[in-house]
Order: C-alpha cells, then sequence, then structure tokens
C-alpha cells in the first residue's frame, strides 16, 4: 500500500472489464469497447488502431505486432507473430555487391513488410466478435477530426524533427507548423484517416492488395529498395506455440524467437538461483544481479536468436536447467563478471497494452514501428509511417540475424503474461526496445520477490545495462550508485526515463481486476 501523503498512483480496481496503455484515449477506447458488448480481444485492437494514430512516433499500422491472449483466463496461452519479412529480393551479397557494411535506420532496406495490420485482422476474425470496420471507427474519427498531443509525446516527438524533415510528406503531416507540436496542440492525419476506411471498407487486403500497398511499394522503389507488391500480398501473421518458465511457482509465457522474449526466461532462470527478498528492491546486490543477468541473457541472444523458419534455434537447450546453472555460476556477488561482451542493441520505440473482459478473456499486445517515426519514411498518398524494423537485421552472412529473402528480423517485442495454477494471473509489457526484457524481469520480480502489487512493482526506479554503461534512474540513491562503481559497473545517469509498462492482474479469489499505468507515459489505466 502506497504513502497517501506523497506523489503517486494508486491500483486501479473493477469487475466488469479493464484496459491499461500508454495513451488515455487508448485505455478509454477500449473500455468503450468492452462496455458496448466487445470482448477483450475487440477492445485491444481498437486500442492499438487508436494509438497508431494518436502516438505515430511509438506505433502505427506500418510496423509489426505480437499478442498472447488467454479464452476465459485459462492457462492455454495462444501466441501470434505478427512482425514482417524482408522482401524477397534481399540477398546478403547484393548489399555487399552495392558496398552497404549495414542496414541504416532511414534506408529503405530498414522497411519490412509491415504485419501490423493482418495481425490485427487474423486475431479479430478468429476470436474477436465486432468487425474490422467497426473496430477501426475511433482510430478514423481522430485522425480526421484531429487529437490533442499530450506531455509525454510531444517530448518524444521533438526528438524526431531532423528525421522528419527528410521526407518531404513526413515533414508536412507531423511538423505542421515546421516544428513539432507541443503538448495542447491539435494534430490531423487526413491521408491516413482515408487509408484507415479503405481497412474499414476492404479489410486487411486493403493493405496489403491494390492501392495502399502500390503506393508503399512505388515510394520504397524510388528510394532503392527492393520491395515487389507480392511481397505485401503474401504477407500472412503466424500462431505460434509459446515458451514457457517457471519462476517462484508461476509460469512465464512469452513469444518464441524471431521474438526476444527468450531473453526474460533466461534471466529469470538465472535470478531463481539467488533469494532475491533477502536484499531491498534498490539496493547495490539486487541491481548487480539484475544487471549481470542482463548481460549474460543479452550475449545468450545475440548469438542464437534469428527467425526459426531459416535459422535452427535450440530453444530448450538455451532454456535447460544445465544451461541456466552454467549462466548462474558466472554470476559473482563481489563484482562484475568478465568476458560477456555486450553489444549495444537497438533502442526502438513501441506500445504495450493490455485488457481482460468479464469473461476474463486475457489480451497482452504489443505493436510498434521500430525506432521514432520508424524509418522516417511516410508512404506519400497514404500517409503510413513505414517501420525500420529491418536495420536490425546484420550483413554477416554467418549470423543468425542476417538479412535474407523473406527472412523475419530478430525482434525487441515481447508481450508478457503470468500463469499460476493452470489460470492466467498477470499481463504485463514493458516498452523501450531492447530494455524491454530487463523491464519485465523488473516488474515480475518486484511483484513475485518483493510483494509489490502492480503500480508499485511499475513505479519502482529502474536501471539498465546498456551498451557498456549502467543507466540508472534518478529515484536510485547515490550510494547504491557508488556500490556498482565499485563492483565495476561503468554507472551513469539515465537521460530518458527507461521504458514504460502496464499491467492488469487478474484476482480470482475476489473475482475482480487490478491495474496498473506507468507514470513515466501519459497513459492510465480504467477498469469498470
Amino acid at each position: 500500500m502506497r504513502d497517501f501523503q506523497l506523489p503517486g498512483r494508486s491500483t486501479v480496481h473493477g469487475a466488469g472489464g479493464m484496459a491499461a496503455s500508454s495513451h488515455p484515449l487508448s485505455s478509454l477506447v477500449a473500455i468503450e469497447t468492452l462496455k458496448d458488448g466487445g470482448n477483450a480481444v475487440d477492445a485491444a485492437i481498437a486500442a492499438a488502431a487508436l494509438q497508431a494514430v494518436v502516438e505515430p512516433h511509438s506505433t502505427g499500422i506500418g510496423g509489426d505486432c505480437f499478442v498472447l491472449f488467454c479464452q476465459e483466463g485459462s492457462g492455454d496461452v495462444i501466441a501470434l507473430n505478427g512482425s514482417g519479412r524482408a522482401p524477397a529480393a534481399a540477398d546478403v551479397d547484393w548489399y555487399h555487391q552495392n558496398n552497404l557494411s549495414r542496414i541504416e535506420l532511414d534506408s529503405p532496406h530498414a522497411v519490412t513488410v509491415p504485419g501490423a495490420v493482418d495481425a490485427w485482422a487474423r486475431l479479430l476474425c478468429d476470436f474477436g466478435t465486432k468487425s474490422l470496420a467497426n473496430i477501426l471507427e475511433p482510430a478514423i474519427h481522430y485522425a480526421e477530426h484531429g487529437y490533442v498531443v499530450t506531455p509525454r509525446n510531444s517530448i518524444d516527438w521533438s526528438h524526431s524533427v531532423d528525421k522528419l524533415r527528410r521526407d518531404p510528406t513526413a515533414a508536412r503531416i507531423y511538423l505542421p507548423n515546421g516544428r513539432s507540436p507541443i503538448a495542447g496542440e491539435v494534430i490531423r492525419q487526413p491521408e491516413l484517416a482515408a487509408t484507415l476506411r479503405i481497412l474499414a471498407t476492404e479489410g486487411r487486403d486493403g493493405f496489403y492488395k491494390g492501392y495502399v500497398a502500390l503506393d508503399i511499394v512505388n515510394y520504397l522503389t524510388e528510394l532503392g529498395g527492393l520491395h515487389t507488391v507480392d511481397d505485401f500480398s503474401h504477407h500472412s501473421s503466424e500462431y505460434v506455440s509459446p515458451i514457457t518458465s517457471s519462476y517462484r511457482d508461476h509460469d512465464i509465457y512469452q513469444c518464441p524467437p524471431n521474438s526476444q522474449g527468450i531473453a526474460v526466461l533466461i534471466m529469470l532462470g538465472i535470478l531463481e538461483g539467488f533469494d532475491l527478498n533477502k536484499y531491498e528492491p534498490l539496493s547495490v546486490e539486487r541491481l548487480h544481479l539484475e544487471a549481470e543477468a542482463t548481460r549474460l541473457a543479452y550475449w545468450v541472444c545475440e548469438q542464437t536468436l534469428g527467425d526459426p523458419d531459416q535459422v535452427e534455434i535450440l530453444a530448450d537447450e538455451i532454456m535447460s536447467k544445465g544451461h541456466i546453472a552454467e549462466l548462474q555460476d558466472r554470476v559473482r556477488l563481489d563484482r562484475v563478471a568478465e568476458g560477456i561482451p555486450m553489444v549495444a542493441p537497438m533502442h526502438p520505440e513501441t506500445i504495450y497494452l493490455t485488457v481482460v473482459d468479464s469473461d476474463r478473456n486475457a489480451v497482452s499486445l504489443i505493436n510498434s514501428v521500430a525506432y521514432a517515426f520508424g524509418s522516417g519514411r511516410v508512404s506519400p498518398s497514404t500517409g503510413v509511417v513505414l517501420q525500420n524494423r529491418g536495420a536490425s537485421f546484420v550483413l554477416d552472412s554467418n549470423h543468425p540475424n542476417c538479412i535474407a529473402s523473406g527472412k523475419r528480423p530478430r525482434h525487441t517485442l515481447i508481450p508478457g503474461l503470468v500463469c499460476k495454477d493452470g489460470r492466467a494471473e498477470l499481463c504485463v509489457g514493458v516498452m523501450g526496445g531492447q530494455y524491454q526484457p530487463v523491464g519485465q524481469v523488473h516488474v515480475i520480480t518486484n511483484m513475485l520477490d518483493f510483494g509489490m502489487d502492480v503500480q508499485e512493482a511499475i513505479d519502482l526506479s529502474r536501471g539498465f545495462h546498456f551498451g557498456g554503461e549502467y543507466q540508472l534512474e534518478s529515484g536510485i540513491a547515490d550510494s547504491v550508485a557508488r556500490g556498482l562503481d565499485s563492483l565495476g559497473h561503468r554507472v551513469t545517469a539515465a537521460e530518458m526515463p527507461l521504458g514504460s509498462g502496464q499491467a492488469i492482474r487478474i484476482d480470482w479469489e475476489n473475482n475482480a481486476l487490478i491495474g496498473g499505468s506507468d507514470f513515466r507515459k501519459d497513459g492510465s489505466a480504467i477498469g469498470y
């Protein structure tokens, strides 16, 4: 229970349904969808579509999507991989022959086929109750009539001014006064509204076939891309078997590779070998152990992860007790372990949202255009911001994440879901590129090891071992920073908050829902 004499947020409680997202309009639209007779799938997709309008730097119909879903609170978890692929013509030799050593963030080669729209349509068709046309109505309204920019989104937007200026359409739409919008200003996106109307009328084919796909492909071709209309028309999402492991008598579910969800399971496996709750939540010991688990998990992932359709990934071996024990043995409490190279990872933008309805259908959904405003490229006639997820590909033919024809890149997107005794207990996600596994582990261990409620677990200050530095948020004491430094960490102050998260816990004993939303963004949890 928080101290009500100090600033903070209370947990949100409800019984009929709940939604939590990083934008208040998104959470509100989800609740309105539930109260209009929709289920959690309907509400989650309506919220995601709206955020594709009101948080254009983080998400959009030109991005990708991953989902974990439980029907009626069952522990039988369904996973949907809605990530897109490289063009069929993509071949590492072509890039070498054209003197490319890496895929730049604003390059047309960074644009993979967007997977979000197909994922929404498929999930809606299989498990929803409403039509795509109905679900898209709020998004169309706000794109057409305008929405008010929120404070945190204004700050994030301002960091992309130079990128947006490089693309005429992006500059016209997203810098309407020659600058990024400030909080309180209204933004309209009429081209995107028209595109959403096409999807409402024609369904997913309205995006992947015909006018929209042709406009995107023609633009990318002008920029030197290898995309074809066939790359779009042949795209499809895929239901996959989630990967899982246990932690403190709970079952932790993640999407399998090409998602990096396995990093969460590796980290939790390492940390389960230590008695965390004998330390303070923001102690030197706890943060040191979290950093070491991060370094080891990311080191493993960097060597092994790619698209399982094209690369053999031995997930069972990676998560085996023997391998986890080997990793645990490398952790020292008195100093930083040596010989664990940490490659500076991607740090894209993302939205995460979760919805649970009265039947306890539970959706954990994450959607992204990768870096802020993706590639910075906007399809001229459709207003679609094109992601740059393909920038995570490498051009080393011996690497599991090397670009190839029709290959999906290694992904940072990871929705989370926790079950206990065969029932869904917690939908959780933390945004922020490669911080996502660390953020999920931080929140989950805050709850399961330190007994925090969902809001306390989200609020607690964070650290992230990133690019050779241990970045600490301002809420962590100077004495702790000095203690981490004495163990060999190169400690720095985080310039921006580390990630942002949402969570909903199902309280089966009281038949109630408990939600939380991160103060680091402008969002909210709403229940009724």
